[in-house]
């Protein structure tokens, strides 16, 4: 338990590295979301294309620049949950590590829309959890130290202890009588002290449910947010890119637009906000954190599952919101959640 196990500072640069990237990809992430259909974007992406290797790739602007989004909202999702499991990697738990290694690849490679060096601090601070001192400490053993270098004389510091050789005599003080060693008495027995409560080990159903729910209402929250913000600072961007698409919207349908994609922000933020709650509390073992997490997932699945039937995208949310109430109904989960109150391993 890192409890009792103090941390060692090659774990706590690990964990900072993977913390600090993990929110500086998702803030670079959003700055560009915001400014993604600006025109300096377009300008770029379709200078991108006119060259090679770019002209390979048969796309036009409007696709790249699609494909561009789902590829830094997915990004902002993994950066999402590696910032969450790095957070308990700091705090011990070799479950957050693993995740940490299956995110590590998918972040470094998807990060070179983003530059690729904030994606590459989350990889480094992955990859020294599992090296030096932290493999001792997530595994629970004693962290070996440093060998002390040695006096001139070839002494360590400390005086060597006596050696007796085979038929020495045992040493005598001045009068002449024999030194002995005193056997130390056994300490008289006392009322029995109570120990320490029993531990709670959180189950990894538990842990991944809340991971999910972090992990896809950060990402649902920086996108709205995002699409806000555009509407905000472009709004004839937007209507623009609708009346190309065969949607003709006269003044009144431009701001009933923007009204939906105000109302829309608002709520699904306030919704991804007040789950993140509910996930924190059944994290910490409260009843009522479990039951607001499950009904969040069971409305957002549904909801999810409405939303196929107008786009695809909206699989990927649909399948996390069924897994996190999977987890969230296993036995074990209904059993620790349920139970009483004591210390909880992190």
């Amino acid at each position: 338990m890192s409890e009792t196990r103090p941390r060692p500072g090659h774990t706590t640069l690990a964990g900072a590295l993977v913390v600090g990237g993990a929110v500086g990809v998702v803030v670079s992430v959003a700055e560009q979301l915001s400014g993604l259909y600006s025109l300096e974007t377009r300008e770029q992406v379709t200078q991108f294309l006119e060259t090679p290797p770019g002209s390979d790739f048969g796309l036009s602007v409007t696709a790249a620049l699609d494909g561009l989004r789902v590829v830094l909202m997915v990004l902002a999702g993994l950066a999402t949950a590696a910032g969450v499991l790095g957070f308990h990697a700091l705090r011990g738990s070799t479950g957050a590590r693993l995740g940490l290694s299956v995110l590590a690849f998918p972040i470094f490679v998807l990060g070179i829309a983003v530059g690729g060096v904030l994606t590459a601090l989350v990889a480094a601070g992955t990859a020294l959890m599992w090296s030096g001192p932290s493999a001792f400490w997530f595994r629970g053993e004693p962290v070996p130290e440093r060998p002390r270098r040695e006096g001139p004389a070839g002494q360590a510091g400390a005086p060597p202890l006596p050696v007796r050789r085979p038929g020495a005599t045992r040493p005598q003080d001045p009068a002449g009588a024999t030194l002995t060693a005193e056997r130390p008495t056994a300490p008289p027995a006392g009322p029995a002290v109570p120990g320490p409560p029993p531990v709670r080990r959180r189950p990894d159903a538990l842990v991944w449910a809340c991971v999910l729910t972090w992990a896809f209402s950060g990402l649902a929250a920086v996108m709205m947010g995002a699409s806000a913000l555009l509407m905000a600072t472009s709004p004839d961007l937007v209507v623009e890119e609708l009346q190309r698409q065969g949607n003709e919207l006269g003044d009144t349908g431009a701001d009933a637009i923007t009204e939906a994609v105000y109302l829309s922000a608002a709520v699904i933020i306030g919704w991804s906000l007040l789950a993140s709650v509910f996930a924190v509390l059944a994290f910490r073992g409260v009843p009522a954190g479990r039951s607001g997490l499950l009904a969040s997932a069971l409305v957002a699945a549904f909801v999810s599952l409405l939303g196929v039937l107008a786009t695809a995208v909206v699989v990927v949310p649909a399948v996390a919101a069924l897994a996190t109430v999977v987890l969230l109904n296993r036995a074990e989960v209904r059993a620790w959640c349920s139970g009483p109150r004591g210390k909880i391993e992190p």
